[in-house]
């Protein structure tokens, strides 16, 4: 079964970090482009950050400096370590999976897999 699955989601107070995680079955990350995304209420789905199949990556200027995407092939998982969280960033957030092509758009609307998603809360 072809899934994402992610995890490690909470409530921090501002400027605390949380560390992401979303585990894929039935396919093999490094051949994809993967992505993390958010979505507050109310809001769009907006691009967070996306990593290519050789470790290039892309952040949206509202994280940069303060997130950070990796995966791990041999795990099969992709991650996003967050830092100097502030109240802005709560949101629930996706991962997502996609032909490699798409990585230079970091547009929700480009990704066809979806994991359930993980809150994130951060209060001020």
């Amino acid at each position: 079964q072809v899934q994402l699955v992610e995890s490690g989601g909470g409530s921090v107070q501002a400027g605390g970090s949380l560390r992401l995680s979303c585990a894929a079955s039935g396919f093999t990350i490094s051949r994809y482009c993967l992505g993390w995304f958010r979505q507050a209420p109310g809001k769009v789905r907006e691009g967070v950050a996306t990593i290519d199949s050789t470790g290039n990556t892309r952040y949206a200027d509202s994280v940069k400096g303060r997130f950070t995407i990796s995966k791990d092939n041999a795990k099969n998982s992709l991650y996003l370590e967050m830092n100097s969280l502030k109240p802005e960033d709560t949101a629930m957030y996706y991962c997502a999976a996609d032909s490699p092509v798409v990585c230079w758009a970091l547009r929700a609307s480009e990704f066809g897999l979806w994991g359930q998603g993980t809150q994130v809360t951060v209060s001020s």
